[in-house]
């Protein structure tokens, strides 16, 4: 790696610079963040260091200037650097639920990829489990799969064409269950072939057609659903207009809301009701209530027919990250 690029972002809005990712992808050294990335067959390094509030710098190592291009451009979109988040923030620091915790944690942002496939990767590999479980599962995969880099020990994740030529019972042996391990391995064809161009619906609007022809393609696989394609939506392709309606998370805590019963649980339609008033926001709403109810600043639902009960009761506990498909 012969080229270094540099790049000063002044965010457009507050941002604190996060740590490393569940998977290991994304490591944090000292002051700096850093992330191996293949791009067009380049191998590509990218380090972000937070100096102050207002300046974050990017700098990646490649072959090639417009690889290490790139490299930042896709971690600046994964760490949403960019994201204009005052327009959220001017209509929802009042909100009933969450505006608290608007107002408490405005860095908030909606954590991403900086390739979709590694999105959908996890969403399949977190369907109907625990999140440490999948965690546990991405990382073996990934130690197996991936690719290390000698001079940083930084790993990438397998691509999917890697994916693809696996057995369904070598990726089961990852502890996968056997069916998610057939999805895992077809939507990963599907990748691979350019049936499913998740490259090319990257970054597309909400009405481009690359993207629902996506969608569509991935929802004709048995067991690949809502949820998972919400998932690649919303963390994969950048869509803040999209929330996983079918996370048990999100069908406790609307279940809590709705009802005042810390067991109950609401319906998948119940919760993109639920979501609904926020509209292009549905995404960061989501991340907003698991912050609001994982820190004890869930507010109550002015809407009709609901009796929720006071935060700091039972009924807004932290709820299981586990999902369906």
């Amino acid at each position: 790696m012969t080229v270094e690029l540099r790049v000063d972002v002044v965010p457009p809005w507050p941002f604190r610079l996060g740590g490393g990712s569940a998977d290991g992808l994304m490591r944090r050294r000292g002051d700096s963040v850093q992330r191996l990335l293949h791009l067009g067959g380049e191998r590509v390094h990218v380090g972000i260091v937070q100096p102050a509030p207002d300046r974050v710098l990017f700098a990646a190592r490649a072959g090639t200037e417009q690889a290490a291009a790139e490299g930042i451009a896709r971690m600046r979109f994964a760490t949403g650097v960019d994201d204009d988040l005052r327009p959220f923030h001017d209509r929802f620091k009042s909100d009933p639920v969450i505006g608290q915790a608007v107002r408490a944690h405005p860095r908030l942002r909606v954590r991403r990829r900086p390739h979709p496939w590694e999105a959908l990767f996890a969403a399949v590999t977190e369907q109907l489990i625990e999140f440490g479980e999948a965690v546990a599962i991405q990382r073996r995969m990934i130690a197996a799969f991936g690719t290390r880099c000698p001079d940083t020990g930084l790993r990438d994740g397998p691509t999917a064409a890697t994916v693809a030529a696996q057995s369904p019972a070598r990726l089961a042996s990852f502890d996968l269950a056997p069916k998610r391990a057939i999805a895992l391995r077809r939507v990963a064809a599907e990748v691979a072939a350019g049936r499913a161009d998740l490259e090319a619906a990257m970054g597309a609007s909400a009405e481009s057609k690359l993207a629902e022809a996506a969608a569509r393609r991935l929802l004709k696989i048995t067991d690949i659903g809502p949820w998972t394609v919400e998932i690649l939506a919303l963390h994969g392709f950048g869509r803040h207009d999209v929330v996983a309606a079918g996370d048990l998370g999100f069908i406790k805590m609307v279940g809590r809301l709705n009802t005042g019963r810390p067991k109950a649980r609401a319906e998948i339609a119940e919760v993109r009701e639920f979501f609904a008033p926020y509209g292009e926001w549905k995404g960061l709403a989501g991340e907003y209530l698991r912050f609001a109810a994982a820190s004890g600043l869930l507010g109550v639902s002015s809407a009709p027919g609901r009796v929720p009960r006071r935060a700091g009761t039972r009924s807004s506990s932290p709820a299981s990250r586990a999902a369906a498909a």
